[in-house]
Order: structure tokens, then sequence, then C-alpha cells
């Protein structure tokens, strides 16, 4: 009896024994899973890692500045050039109502401006009272009279009723001005040439 009695307390404290060995060796190998999954991850997140680009938010790009390009000149079939003169200004032979008139191209001219002799030569008759309007220019003020040019050809390139200025004071040159060019498809330098494209 006193052998049973003491063997059933044996017993139990080995099969306590074996439950806490079996827990611990659970708990163990748990903490040693936890352990590798949670390296695991650190190593798949970390910066570099193969899974962080999954979880990193989406962020801007920052915008790369593109390389400033010159204005592109449309294509066109019809092309006229002039070549820079000694002075560095561009001049342009132009047929005005049928008359041959030398201008200087002027893109700070708002119009076309004529000479009075051009303007003769043009057919266009003008009387004192139709200078009517006045231009500051680096020359003092001068008096100006508005008419439209039935027609402006260069070479095969012609347009019709282009506003125009008559100067009343001489004027070594006239002017192709906007009112001109600004008709046209496009018009560029190209190293010492003048390209007008319409």
């Amino acid at each position: 009896m006193w052998c049973n009695a003491t063997s059933a307390p044996r017993a139990g404290a080995i099969q306590r024994q074996e439950s806490a060995g079996s827990m611990l060796s659970t708990a163990v190998r748990t903490v040693v899973i936890w352990a590798v999954v949670a390296g695991a991850a650190g190593f798949s997140l970390a910066p570099g890692g193969p899974l962080a680009g999954l979880l990193a938010k989406p962020t801007a790009a920052p915008a790369a500045a593109a390389p400033a390009k010159p204005p592109a000149m449309p294509t066109s079939a019809n092309e006229l050039s002039f070549r820079r003169a000694a002075d560095g200004h561009f001049y342009v032979d132009a047929d005005v109502n049928g008359a041959r008139i030398h201008f200087l191209v002027d893109t700070g001219a708002t119009v076309v401006v004529l000479s009075a002799d051009d303007a003769r030569a043009a057919g266009i008759r003008l009387l004192p009272g139709d200078f009517s309007q006045s231009a500051s220019t680096a020359n003092g003020t001068v008096r100006a009279a508005p008419v439209t040019l039935r027609e402006v050809d260069v070479q095969q390139l012609s347009l019709f009723d282009v506003p125009a200025a008559v100067m009343q004071q001489p004027m070594p040159v006239s002017l192709l001005g906007m009112s001109f060019l600004s008709r046209l498809q496009g018009y560029q330098t190209r190293d010492d040439q003048l390209v007008m494209l319409w």
C-alpha cells in the first residue's frame, strides 16, 4: 500500500514534468518560429528588401526638367529665305499695288510703314488732312496716315488688304511690319537667314 501510495504521486509528478516539458518545448518552438517569421519579415520589408516596395507609400517622382527646345516651326511647302545684310538687318523687295518697294523687315513695327515717296510710287495719293495719327519714334513724334494696301507680293507670296501707315516725314526705307508678318504661317531666323513660311 505504501508503495502504491508513493508511486501514485510520483507518477503524477512525472506526468506534470512531462507536461511542463512539453509546454516548454511548444513555447520554445513557438518563439523560434515567430523569431524566424519576424526575421524573414524584417529582412523582406527592410529598405531594399524584396517586399519593401509593396508597402511603400507611392510618392510623386520629381519632375525632370525637360531640356529647353527651340520653338518648332510648322512645316510648309512654301518657304522664302533672305540673307542678313552687312548692317545686321534683313531687307525684302516687295511689290505693293504693283510697284517695287525696298523694305527693312521690322518685327517692332505694328503695321507696314511706307515712306511718302514709296506710297506715291504705289499709287497712294494723300492730302495733308489724311495724316491724322501721331506716333512716337526715336526721332520724336511724327504724323502718319492709315491706309490699306490692296496687294503686297514678295516673290510668289501674295497678301491682300494689308493694313499700313504712310509717314509724313521723310524716312530712309519703308518697314515691313507685323500687319504683313503676322499673316504668315510663321517666320524665323536660321543662322544668317530670315525664313518666311506660308
